[in-house]
């Protein structure tokens, strides 16, 4: 039987040998042409057409297009098996094959060229599933189990899919895909968390990916823990895009925290105007009736300028209606924050900080967390555009400002302010400005200065009545000044000032005799009025040092800078002052001057001829390093930044000639960790009462002169780095929070439901994203920063007392990596109570956060809660709950 079989094989290969060949053998069978007349078409020998070997018309330049595109590059590690006969290739081991823009890496890659397939997958090894395929096409990359790609259709078979689009991680079980801008999805999890094992996210069965673009999915259920919750949804939608897109931003239920009853917080839409700009318009509506709006948005132009606006209104209704204690207010508050980027305009800038609105806005507000500002009394805003004049030594300064007293509910503007100064030109300074005498020392100066300014309250505001007190006016000063030494160790230094003021409103008062009162007229009119004094100032710098021979201490300097200076300025006044009649006594006259209302006033009454005497004093240390035989240089230590005394006594006065002697001085300690100012006056002149109310007579203080007031401020900061042995890893990251220049002791305000701030800043920063705590060995990071504050009023009859005196102290405090504790509070020792307190917990939960901000008593006793996902693409599964401060307290 075996013998059969071979020659059955045998004859089997020589037949199709035999046919294979017989197809290539051209027949020898002539073909009979009928007989009959010749034509030439018919004639085969002497047709043109027929003899030629091939047609022109047969050699198409259009080929059909090939399955393969372009090369196949591959590689592997171990070993490639090229199989002619079956057209495969197949690579083992850290296989890579690059085609056109696609790049896969796998464990095992075989490619079939006749199928025109590609199909990877990994390799086990003793750690498991290993080297998975990594498939990336342009911007797009995945990670599968294995995958199988046609070529010529450009479409895949994916298991075990794992791919990122923008924030987003997708898994799912099968995967197909149908070309580069559409992929169906079995079995899907969607999650922002970067870890392997998602501590959430969202299942579904079926889902359709559209790279880049958004991701549709069926019915979703929403799994925390590998543990399956009862959030479900019948349909979801996920914008992939790399740019803001505009959609809906869902509000925050209030289950009815106030008085204001149920309601819905910061629901709204978001506008993706451009790649410049964007705006978001959220609201809040209650069921009571109250409600508010808010417009914020940002832009910024890379090399331009950049900024911030937002405006907030709100219509709050407090009571019931028809009964007294029904109450509605409107408040609003407008926020505009431009900055200009130095390299736009070298020579001009443009700068804008707004903030106005109604005063009691941030104290009734219901969606407020800025609790910061609720504390302050005022509200500031400026305006700014400054040039420079290339070639010339002039600028200007164009101001707008805003000043708003919250307590008082007043206002006062400049609208504008212009201001155009001239630096300081040295007109006889030699070639090349040498300067070396005291003529060409002498420079010369120019500031030209006008105001619009209008004084208001809240209830005028924006109205045309608020311009029928504006007050404007105009103001030009010009002064030279030079300097010369005396007897080698001595500077004089002489000065001249001139100023001349432009009102442009001023008043006149006359007595009415029908009404027995003076009436004043406010008119509108030039008005001007022009001053010089002159003076010169003489200073020396005295050194002296001590030195020690023992100990690390070894020199101790002390500088001190005396000096004295004239001034003489003539009485410009009287001349300006009047006098009316105020009462019906004749005899009973008021003095006024026609500048008492206006812009600039009137300059002071009398001359002015004094004596100004300044003591500043400096006090160093140089210290010897710790090891004697190091090649450390001495440190130099400040022992005292400085000491000045200031008095001065009027020539021209008839009594009480000697000012008030000022002091101040200040210190630092601990490598400026503590720093210590104190500042005060001493009144040489003794105090009596008269009217109830003290009065300084012509007669010295016997002794020391009397301490009027004085205040101390220390502020001092520490943390767990200052004790660290590694000194470049404790300076590291230190802020140059030096004594003098405290953090703020408040606190930074957190706002955890923020999230518009959080689209901004969702890649801002990533550097605790993978902090990880050693057990038994753990580094607990604090830091504290303390501030106290005291002064002392004595008026010179009830014998001094003390005014403020609290310690405000601040810090933060990680339990653990992902552990933080921020807080903020005081003690009153004056009032024996603490001050504003405000405490903030906060969780890093990997791909979620939690915040508690807590205000435990007072007045704005609150607490704000907040847990949700990082990420700005599920912005929206998240749950807040607050609960504001009781606003009928205000």
């Amino acid at each position: 039987m075996q013998t059969n079989l071979s020659y059955i094989l045998l004859f089997c290969c020589f037949f199709f040998i035999k046919l294979g060949f017989s197809q290539e053998i051209k027949s020898t069978k002539k073909i009979a042409v009928p007989a009959g007349k010749k034509d030439s078409i018919s004639t085969l020998k002497k047709d043109s057409i027929l003899l030629r070997k091939k047609d022109s018309i047969s050699l198409d330049t259009i080929k059909p297009k090939e399955s393969i595109e372009d090369i196949i590059t591959h590689i592997a590690t171990d070993y490639t098996i090229q199989n002619a006969k079956n057209k495969t290739v197949t690579l083992y081991n850290e296989a890579n094959i690059t085609y056109t823009d696609i790049d896969l890496k796998a464990g095992i890659i075989i490619v079939d060229y006749k199928k025109n397939t590609l199909f990877a997958k990994g390799i086990k090894d003793s750690t498991g599933y290993v080297q998975r395929p990594i498939f990336k096409q342009g911007n797009q990359e995945t990670e599968q189990d294995s995958i199988v790609y046609n070529f010529k259709t450009k479409r895949a078979l994916i298991y075990g899919l794992k791919t990122k689009q923008g924030e987003m991680f997708t898994y799912g079980e099968k995967t197909k895909r149908v070309n580069d801008s559409t992929i169906y999805i079995r079995k899907i999890r969607f999650t922002t968390s970067e870890k392997k094992n998602p501590d959430y996210y969202i299942a579904t069965n079926k889902a359709k990916l559209v790279p880049g673009k958004k991701i549709i999915v069926g019915s979703s259920n929403l799994v925390l823990a590998d543990i399956p919750t009862p959030l479900i949804l019948p349909f979801a939608y996920f914008p992939l895009s790399e740019k803001s897109v505009s959609g809906f931003l869902i509000p925050a239920f209030d289950t009815g925290s106030t008085d204001r009853g149920i309601g819905f917080q910061n629901g709204g839409y978001y506008f993706a105007i451009s790649n410049y700009i964007d705006l978001a318009i959220t609201g809040d509506v209650y069921s009571n009736g109250t409600w508010g709006f808010r417009a914020n948005s940002n832009y910024n132009k890379r090399y331009r300028f950049n900024g911030s606006f937002s405006f907030n209104f709100e219509n709050i209704i407090s009571g019931i209606r028809g009964f007294e204690s029904f109450s509605k207010a409107n408040n609003f508050n407008l926020r505009w924050s431009h900055n200009q980027d130095q390299k736009a305009s070298p020579n001009s800038r443009f700068t804008a900080s707004v903030n106005l609105g109604s005063s009691r806005f941030f104290r009734e507000s219901l969606n407020q967390s800025n609790i910061s500002q609720s504390l302050t009394n005022t509200f500031n805003s400026s305006v700014n555009y400054s040039k420079t004049f290339v070639g010339t030594p002039f600028n200007m300064n164009v101001t707008a400002t805003h000043q708003q007293n919250t307590n008082t509910n007043q206002i006062t503007m400049t609208l504008p302010s212009l201001t155009l100064n001239m630096n300081r030109i040295y007109p006889f300074a030699g070639k090349d400005g040498v300067k070396k005498n005291p003529i060409q020392k002498m420079g010369f100066n120019y500031t030209m200065q006008g105001q619009y300014l209008i004084n208001t309250n809240e209830d005028d505001f924006l109205t045309a009545k608020m311009f029928e007190t504006a007050r404007s006016g105009m103001q030009h000063k010009t002064g030279t000044n030079t300097n010369l030494k005396a007897f080698k160790y001595f500077t004089i230094s002489p000065s001249a000032n001139y100023e001349e003021s432009w009102n442009f409103n001023y008043i006149e008062k006359e007595y009415d005799p029908i009404n027995a009162r003076v009436r004043t007229d406010s008119l509108t009119g030039f008005k001007s009025f022009r001053t010089y004094n002159l003076g010169a100032s003489l200073s020396t710098n005295i050194y002296g040092t001590f030195n020690f021979k023992r100990g690390k201490l070894k020199t101790i300097r002390h500088t001190f800078r005396p000096s004295i200076s004239y001034s003489y300025r003539p009485d410009f006044g009287s001349q300006f002052v009047r006098q009316v009649r105020r009462s019906a006594d004749p005899l009973d006259f008021e003095k006024y001057t026609i500048f008492d209302n206006s812009l600039y006033r009137a300059p002071s009454v009398g001359l002015s001829n004094s004596i100004g005497i300044s003591l500043n004093n400096v006090l160093e240390a140089k210290v010897a390093p710790s090891d004697p035989d190091s090649d450390e240089e001495d440190e130099k230590i400040t022992l005292l930044n400085n000491l000045n005394f200031n008095t001065s006594y009027n020539i021209a006065a008839d009594s009480l000639r000697w000012s008030n002697i000022s002091f101040s001085a200040g210190t630092r300690f601990f490598k400026d960790k503590l720093a210590i100012n104190i500042n005060g006056s001493l009144d040489p002149y003794k105090t009596i009462e008269s009217n109830g109310t003290a009065v300084r007579i012509d007669e010295f203080n016997p002794g020391f002169p009397r301490l009027t007031n004085a205040s101390l401020t220390a502020n001092y900061s520490i943390s767990s780095k200052d004790f660290k042995k590694d000194k470049g890893e404790k300076d590291k990251n230190t802020n140059n929070n030096s004594g003098n220049n405290p953090p703020d002791i408040i606190g930074d305000d957190i706002n955890p439901a923020d999230l518009l701030n959080r689209r901004n800043n969702a890649n801002s920063s990533k550097e605790n994203k993978n902090k990880t705590a050693e057990l038994y060995n753990s580094d607990i990071p604090w830091s504290i920063n303390l501030a106290y504050s005291t002064n002392y009023v004595n008026n010179g009859l009830d014998g001094g007392s003390i005014g403020v005196n609290s310690l405000i102290f601040s810090g933060n405090l990680e339990l653990s990596p992902k552990w933080k504790v921020g807080y903020s509070s005081g003690y009153d020792f004056k009032g024996g109570a603490f001050t504003f307190s405000r405490f903030n917990f906060s969780r890093d939960l990997d791909s979620w956060r939690f915040n508690f901000n807590w205000v435990p008593f007072g007045t704005n006793s609150s607490y704000t809660f907040f847990i949700g996902v990082k990420s700005s693409v599920l912005a929206d599964l998240k749950w807040d709950k607050n609960k504001p401060p009781d606003r009928r307290l205000f």
